[in-house]
């Protein structure tokens, strides 16, 4: 192995995450629920920049909370996915999978004091903390030691400052988000044990090359949180492309949470065509397509993304 080898491999980390060179991109619902159109038009972007960028592109099952899980869901996701004729280009990553992963990261954090026990509930923080763009700001009540010693509760939180985290997004600009005065230190292991999603999509990421992260504007805010675990980990930083939020007529994000209808699978020619549209894409007629085949080889050949539109409420 060449010494010009070897920098690289340990400025990309190599054994937190795979060296690449190409655009590695991935989709990762979590299976709360089956595929709504909110769903589709996430899967059609990260997708379509992936394969227009001669990139690889990654199917994920971020069913870290275990709990969240509805039974028939994965199933239900795969399927759909597979019906409407997407091609993910390695195996399937199941984050239930990965425990041992995320604890080995948390270990590091705590080993180098990015991390402290926290024995604060919910619903006594409801009480004195205040709510920002974010959520919930934490106080800091066991910076110092345990706020209620008593209590069995061991959240796990992450140590913030307030240095400006800064980054650039395809769509929305320039971003700058200062952690302590607007979140707070944030969980990375709840008190029932179950890894966070901020904790888990960060080493996943580095553990599968992911160079280019794109998905919804709502999840936006999640975005100076991972890269400050990035930067404590030792991980690349990718770049990142963040689309407006899909609602329905009433102002509702599509949601599986808000009870988002699931696409159907013999609309899938038209679903497809919407999310292009949505995208800012300019798809012609619908009539034009025999297939869908024929639809993605269209989308993939003209995806521009600086079409997609900075709007944070975007009506289908």
């Amino acid at each position: 192995m060449t010494v010009k080898l070897l920098k690289k491999l340990k400025k990309g980390n190599l054994r937190k995450g795979k060296l690449t060179t190409q655009y590695r991109g991935r989709f990762a619902p979590s299976p709360s629920g089956s595929l709504h159109f909110g769903s589709l038009i996430a899967a059609t972007a990260s997708y379509l920049d992936a394969k227009a960028n001669k990139g690889k592109w990654l199917l994920r099952i971020e069913d870290v909370d275990t709990p969240r899980v509805r039974d028939g869901a994965i199933q239900s996701i795969i399927h759909t996915l597979d019906t409407y004729g997407f091609e993910w280009d390695e195996s399937i990553l199941y984050q239930s999978q990965r425990f041992d992963a995320y604890q080995a990261a948390l270990d590091e954090l705590i080993a180098a004091k990015h991390v402290y026990p926290c024995s604060c509930s919910r619903k006594s923080l409801n009480k004195i903390a205040k709510f920002g763009t974010c959520g919930l700001i934490y106080p800091g009540l066991c910076h110092n030691g345990l706020h209620q010693a008593e209590s069995q509760l061991r959240t796990q939180r992450l140590l913030t400052n307030n240095n400006a985290i800064q980054f650039y997004d395809r769509v929305e600009g320039m971003q700058s988000q200062r952690l302590e005065s607007e979140l707070g230190d944030f969980a990375l292991k709840r008190s029932d044990g179950i890894y966070t999603y901020q904790l888990a999509v960060v080493v996943d990421d580095a553990y599968q090359g992911i160079t280019d992260i794109v998905r919804g504007e709502d999840l936006l805010d999640n975005t100076a949180r991972q890269l400050y675990l990035q930067q404590l980990l030792g991980y690349s930083r990718p770049r990142y492309l963040h689309f407006p939020t899909a609602r329905d007529k009433s102002g509702n994000k599509l949601s599986k949470q808000n009870h988002a209808p699931e696409i159907q699978v013999k609309n899938k020619r038209l679903n497809i065509h919407k999310s292009l549209a949505f995208l800012g894409q300019r798809p012609p007629d619908i009539n034009n397509f025999d297939n869908t085949t024929d639809l993605w080889k269209w989308a993939i050949n003209h995806w521009d993304s600086s079409d997609i539109k900075s709007n944070h409420s975007m009506s289908i």
